[in-house]
């Protein structure tokens, strides 16, 4: 199940950072991930200093 940004994110960019396989890019107001590209490692929620990247459900 892929990750999910949620509006607790600051668009600080650390998740894009990390992201192993560039699933995750800029939106409008906050990062967005690309669930088709997603693999569901879990690096952009373990570096999120917001804790705004959970598991979809």
């Amino acid at each position: 199940m892929p990750h999910f940004i949620t509006d607790e994110c600051t668009k600080c960019g650390t998740c894009a950072d990390v992201c192993p396989f560039e699933a995750i890019s800029e939106g409008d107001d906050k990062y967005v991930i690309d669930p088709d590209i997603c693999t569901d490692c879990g690096m952009c929620a373990e570096e999120c200093p917001e804790d705004a990247i959970i598991e979809e459900e």
